[in-house]
């Protein structure tokens, strides 16, 4: 099939924009039929090198450090947002008004208006975006998806998920953009709980209402005294508080009927990338987690009491498994679902219709999240305003 090239950039090259050129560089190994071949035009990063380094070692054609080069290239035809959050505002609606397609990464800025904002852009402008909500992404949870529309599980009564991890749990962890009301928002819940909130509503459907707690249980760290990447590490520097929360949880009411715990944490000891969720109904329960990414745990029938549950490998046949894989119970990984990402954002810029997370998930998502910050500040249940 052929196939015609569309050049994109790439503004914000820390891990999760190396992650989106790997991505672009895959997607037609794994989607051969793909209609658009991604060609890497240009690169921008304001730390000093960052960005002719990922032109030398990927081949962007070109670099800078200004994000703005790359939104006036007139040659560039899509651009991949994966700046700090308080930047995805500025950076979207600049793109979408350039009319360029937008892959940006979630949670799109800091506040529902923020993803408002960029929806409206590129709503306007009528070009397509994708938004990293990546773990809907995993065949697994495709067919957990399936399994749950199909009615095998009965009913949806209750459900919890739940996404830990440790990445800031050290206490020289750095006092990094991300522990910064200003620019990185509500900490854990942009982070961590924005794709808890993407999976409830893909799966479940839409939240009522919810009441929330938040903590902060590491007030303090130190400030670098230079440019960090990912999560870095200082100590002997002089020390911040730290002005977001470190961990959050939520009551849901969803509008089925069915309740649902969502909790995140970043803090959590013990916990790397615990991400998942545990969904039960009148005729069965479903889990998953996604350091087991390929499984499912599965219980279904007529027994109600004493259910057997079974581990399930997922394989071809479940969501993109098989443009990976030849056979169940070999491995995806968690580049893989970008990859899919990619796919889905490439193909909805050839056909002209959203495919797979959107802008607008992106404005589901942080309604929650704000529901989820009144609710704490109230101290009651809160309706999210989508």
């Amino acid at each position: 099939m052929s196939s015609r090239p569309l050049r994109v950039g790439v503004i914000g090259f820390g891990w999760m924009g190396r992650v989106h050129t790997q991505a672009y560089a895959r997607v037609r190994h794994h989607f051969p039929d793909l209609p658009l071949t991604p060609v890497l035009a240009a690169v921008a990063d304001d730390v000093p090198g960052r960005a002719a380094e990922a032109a030398e070692v990927f081949g962007f054609a070109g670099h800078t450090t200004d994000w703005r080069d790359v939104v006036t290239d007139p040659d560039v035809e899509a651009v991949s947002v994966t700046a700090p959050n308080f930047l995805h505002r500025e950076i979207g609606t600049a793109v979408a008004r350039a009319g360029k397609h937008l892959w940006i990464e979630k949670p799109v800025g800091l506040t529902r208006d923020d993803a408002a904002a960029v929806a409206e852009a590129a709503a306007a402008a009528n070009v397509r975006t994708a938004v990293g909500f990546n773990y809907r992404n995993a065949p697994a949870v495709d067919r957990a998806r399936e399994l749950i529309a199909a009615g095998e599980l009965g009913t949806v009564t209750h459900a919890r998920f739940r996404f830990f991890s440790d990445y800031a749990a050290h206490p020289d962890g750095a006092l990094s953009w991300r522990f910064e009301r200003a620019r990185g928002g509500n900490g854990v819940l942009g982070d961590l709980a924005s794709h808890a909130a993407d999976l409830v509503w893909f799966l479940l459907g839409d939240i009522g209402s919810l009441v929330a707690d938040t903590a902060v249980f590491v007030p303090e760290r130190a400030r670098p005294t230079g440019a960090t990447s990912g999560h870095s590490r200082v100590s002997g520097g002089e020390r911040g508080p730290v002005e977001n929360e470190d961990y959050a949880s939520a009551q849901l009411r969803l509008v089925s009927g069915a309740r649902a715990t969502l909790e995140a944490s970043r803090v959590a000891v013990g916990e790397q990338n615990a991400y998942g969720f545990e969904i039960h109904g009148t005729a069965g329960a479903v889990t998953w987690d996604f350091r087991r990414m390929n499984e499912l745990v599965v219980g279904r029938g007529t027994a109600y009491q004493d259910q057997a549950m079974s581990t399930v490998f997922v394989g071809p046949g479940a969501g993109d498994y098989a443009a990976f894989q030849p056979g169940s119970a070999s491995a995806m990984g968690y580049d893989d679902l970008k990859v899919i990402e990619a796919r889905n954002f490439l193909q909805s810029v050839h056909d002209g219709r959203p495919l797979g997370a959107t802008v607008e998930d992106a404005v589901r998502s942080a309604a929650v999240l704000d529901a989820m910050v009144e609710s704490v500040e109230s101290g009651s249940w809160t309706a999210p305003r989508m």
